[in-house]
């Protein structure tokens, strides 16, 4: 339907076919024009590292790291003693005379800066149980048989290298032997779990790991406090992990040597995983407590994992594992395999027996989505970590039932693509994967099992004031900047409700899912800033969201638009209604409404955002042929409105 608009309703009177109309003074507004609207929201332009349109720029590079791992795990102290051969890359055209490298495990320590900012009344951070024994021991730093010089500081070392590595292309190897105690409860991303056949190890953070040099900040050598996560290199790893021969262990990649850790009968179960549908068990529950069901003669068995192109690697380890798998499909035919491990108590159709297919349904939705599920094998684990990811790996609680489980599990795998493929600095910007992931798995959610887990469509007009008040810091703001009770909102929730506001009401999912697609293809295996995922979705969507990102990301602005009026032309109906509606705050975005007629009918009507581009009322001639019952603003629904009362005229 063709619409007049008529810009800016400021006055007290305006004139319209020569009639005079008395018009209802506008409300009080805080909203300005200028704010929203105003130029140059980049600070920096395009460069030959990262061009202006939000692609990688011809000169882009990153760092590599590759990694030779072992490690031995011993159930009676709990400790792992590990060695690593660590190959790394200087892709950069600097030379670097030291590197720096994570400890994680020095966060679990009780004299550890993550430790001493927990406040009394407790903290998902930090660890939980005995932490006088825990942190690393670093036994030895050397290249090749020379020990080399180092420094630790809390959760960081910073390692002094004799000839430096050469800008380009130069490389260093070195070889690292350490060992830790691995936590009761670590931040809520490694642990052990008592269970009554044993207890599980979900091990992560368990090597000493580069920290990123890159093109934005040269070495981003935050420390690790426990509220941000990580920002990590890309290589190869090659896991060798030794554990007690009555453990099954599950790590990330794909197992090398199943000839050694499992059954025949077991490895017949495997390949018949390979090729169903259906969930396959490998180990089952009256199996787990049968030494038959594992190799005999060993007090220990090593088992052999690898995973290329990854940013990093995880394992888990228990004596009570009950292993179930099934085979994925993948857009390319690529062969790929889904795998839950989970003790007998959390068994059952209404819990972890369903694991398998949760995972599987998840990955496959998202790599015809988005992009192609990129590892040999995704396996899911119950134990003491409510939910943490890992490439190939997840961990999740035990516990988890029904709609739960498959929340978590689709979340955490939905990690595979925010940040394991598109591997933003989670340390800086935790939204950028929390948030991406959660609006991903709105979309997994709905098309799961014709929405089993879907609920109804989501009122974002009810979540309005609460994602909006004042007193909360803007998206853009660094984990360890924010409030503890303020981090599921800001870097889960509000972020996800943003990307669905530009799907469904600014760009329309046809536009948004093509520029998202380019988003993740562009960025899959680097390092991309807020800056190159605001302009790829502007430049590939074809639309100017400054608007968007300036307040919904970068500040929190509230939006309340209030439908104020509607006069008739010469007071006759037949020559069309002129509606005033107001912006009252600062955040602006398209405006829909229904019109409804004394008869009955509704009509909508949609106007652009750039309706507000230099007004704050505004008023547009609708060609009415009866009088207008009622006028509704944002009926779907569909945007955040902390203010809902002047969302309607009544006649």
């Amino acid at each position: 339907m063709k619409l007049k608009l008529i810009a800016g309703c400021t006055l007290a009177i305006m004139t319209v076919s020569g009639v005079v109309q008395a018009q209802q003074q506008p409300p009080v507004s805080t909203y300005n024009y200028h704010d929203s609207f105003a130029p140059f929201f980049y600070t920096k332009n395009g460069s030959e590292f990262r061009a202006a349109d939000g692609q990688p720029g011809p000169k882009y590079w990153q760092n590599r790291a590759d990694y030779q791992l072992t490690a031995k795990l011993n159930d009676q102290t709990n400790e792992v003693t590990g060695s690593e051969v660590l190959n790394y890359t200087n892709n950069s055209p600097q030379k670097l005379d030291f590197l720096w490298m994570q400890l994680d495990q020095n966060l679990f320590k009780s004299d550890s800066r993550g430790s001493a900012i927990i406040p009394p009344s407790g903290s998902r951070n930090g660890g939980k149980g005995d932490m006088s024994k825990g942190g690393y021991t670093i036994k030895s730093v050397k290249i090749g048989d020379t020990p080399v010089k180092y420094l630790i500081d809390d959760t960081r070392m910073q390692i002094f290298l004799p000839a430096g590595v050469n800008p380009n292309g130069g490389q260093v190897k070195l070889n690292i032997e350490y060992s830790f105690i691995v936590p009761e409860y670590g931040s809520d991303r490694t642990g052990i779990q008592d269970t009554k056949n044993g207890k599980i190890y979900t091990v992560a953070q368990w090597y000493p790991r580069m920290y990123v040099y890159d093109d934005i900040m040269g070495w981003n050598a935050v420390p690790y406090t426990g509220p941000g996560e990580f920002y990590l290199e890309y290589g190869d790893f090659d896991l060798s992990i030794t554990a007690p021969a009555n453990h099954i262990v599950v790590a990330s990649g794909e197992l090398q040597n199943p000839q050694d850790v499992y059954t025949p009968e077991q490895i017949k179960r495997w390949a018949q995983a390979e090729k169903s549908e259906q969930t396959v068990v490998i180990r089952s529950a009256n199996e787990v407590t049968s030494p038959a069901s594992r190799p005999a003669g060993k007090k220990e068995l090593t088992w052999h994992f690898k995973i290329k192109n990854a940013r990093d690697a995880s394992w888990g380890s228990s004596a009570s594992f009950i292993v179930d798998a099934a085979k994925m499909d993948l857009p390319s035919g690529k062969k790929s395999i889904a795998i839950s491990a989970y003790p007998v108590e959390s068994d059952g159709n209404d819990a972890w027996g369903r694991s398998t297919e949760y995972v599987k349904k998840s990955i496959e939705y998202n790599s015809q989505k988005w992009f192609e599920y990129p590892y040999p094998a995704a396996t899911a684990v119950a134990g003491r970590v409510g939910g943490m990811e890992y490439p190939g790996i997840v961990f999740c609680s035990w516990k988890a039932k029904k709609g739960s489980l498959w929340g978590v599990n689709d979340h955490e795998f939905g990690h595979t693509w925010f940040p394991m493929i598109v591997g933003s600095n989670e340390r800086l910007y935790g939204w950028m994967d929390e948030g991406f992931n959660t609006f991903i798995n709105t979309l997994t959610t709905a098309d799961f099992n014709k929405g089993e887990y879907a609920g109804k469509k989501q009122d974002i007009q009810k979540f309005g004031a609460a994602v909006t008040r004042p007193e909360l810091e803007p998206v853009l703001s660094t984990p360890e900047n924010l409030k503890e009770q303020n981090t599921g909102l800001l870097l889960y929730f509000k972020p996800g409700l943003g990307l669905t506001m530009l799907r469904e009401t600014v760009l329309g999912p046809e536009r948004f899912d093509f520029a998202f697609r380019t988003y993740v293809a562009r960025w899959a295996f680097k390092h991309p800033t807020p800056d190159d995922f605001f302009r790829t979705m502007e430049n590939a969507s074809g639309e100017n969201l400054n608007w968007f990102w300036r307040g919904w990301f970068e500040n929190n602005w509230r939006l309340d638009v209030g439908v104020r009026d509607v006069k008739y032309v010469g007071g006759d109906v037949s020559k069309g209604a002129l509606i005033t509606i107001d912006n009252l705050d600062k955040l602006v975005m398209p405006v829909v409404l229904d019109i409804k007629t004394v008869s009955g009918k509704i009509d909508r009507v949609k106007l652009p955002v750039e309706i507000w581009e230099r007004n704050s009322s505004f008023v547009f001639k609708y060609p009415s042929t009866e009088e207008i019952q009622s006028v509704t603003y944002d009926p779907d629904k569909a945007l955040p409105d902390y203010n809902p009362a002047n969302n309607v005229w009544q006649k």
